[in-house]
C-alpha cells in the first residue's frame, strides 16, 4: 500500500487536492471534529485543562479558539490531548486499508507531527496566497486570528515544499487541478 500525503498551507486546497485522488483518504481534521464531537474522554481531558473555557460536551470550536486566543499556551494543551487520538485512528485507518493499492493522508501537520515514512509519497499543494485569502474569506467561521496562531504550529511552506516529492500548484479552478491530479495519481501508482 502506498502512502500519499498532502500538505501545503492552511487554505491551499489539500483537502479538495486528496478528494481528487478518488482513493481512501484519512482526513485529519474531519477526525479531530468527530473528536470534539463524540469523544467524551477527550472533553473530560480538556474540561479539566481548561476549565475556564471548556463548557460542556459536545466541545465546541468557539470556546477552543477563545482558549488559543487568550493564550497561545493553551493551543499545546489541546494537541497534546487530540493529537495521540487522531494518530490512533490513522493507524486504524491504515490497518483497515492495508490490501488497498494506495490511501491518501490528508493531515495538516504531517511532518511536524513526524508521521512521514520514508517511502511515503509526499505532494505539496502550493497556491499564492492572495488565492488562499481569497478562499478563506469564503469559508464560513474563518478566524484569521486563530489561523495565524495556528500557522506557528506549522513549519515554513518553504521547508514543507522541499521536503516534498511532488508539488501542484492550485489556481482555485477545479478542472485545472482534476487534471494535475489524475496525471500525478497515474504516474504514481505506476511505479
Amino acid at each position: 500500500m502506498k502512502r500519499i500525503a498532502i500538505v501545503g498551507e492552511i487554505g491551499s486546497g489539500k483537502t479538495f487536492a486528496a478528494k481528487l485522488f478518488g482513493l481512501p483518504t484519512f482526513n485529519a481534521d474531519n477526525e479531530v471534529n468527530k473528536i470534539y464531537n463524540k469523544n467524551r474522554v477527550a472533553y473530560k481531558k480538556l474540561r479539566k485543562k481548561l476549565p475556564k473555557f471548556i463548557s460542556s460536551f459536545p466541545i465546541k470550536k468557539n470556546e477552543l479558539s477563545n482558549a488559543v486566543n487568550k493564550n497561545t499556551k493553551n493551543l499545546k494543551i489541546i494537541t497534546k490531548i487530540v493529537h495521540p487520538l487522531v494518530r490512533q485512528r490513522m493507524n486504524f485507518f491504515l490497518r483497515k486499508n492495508k490490501k488497498k493499492r494506495a490511501v491518501i493522508l490528508d493531515i495538516p501537520l504531517y511532518f511536524e507531527n513526524k508521521i512521514n515514512k520514508n517511502d511515503d509519497v509526499v505532494i505539496f499543494i502550493e497556491a499564492s496566497q492572495k488565492k488562499i485569502n481569497k478562499a478563506l474569506k469564503k469559508r464560513q467561521r474563518t478566524n484569521t486570528k486563530l489561523l495565524k496562531k495556528l500557522g506557528i504550529l506549522q513549519m515554513s511552506k518553504n521547508v514543507k515544499k522541499r521536503r516534498s516529492d511532488h508539488v501542484i500548484k492550485n489556481n482555485f479552478k477545479s478542472e485545472n487541478l482534476k487534471k494535475k491530479v489524475k496525471i500525478l495519481k497515474e504516474e504514481i501508482l505506476r511505479k
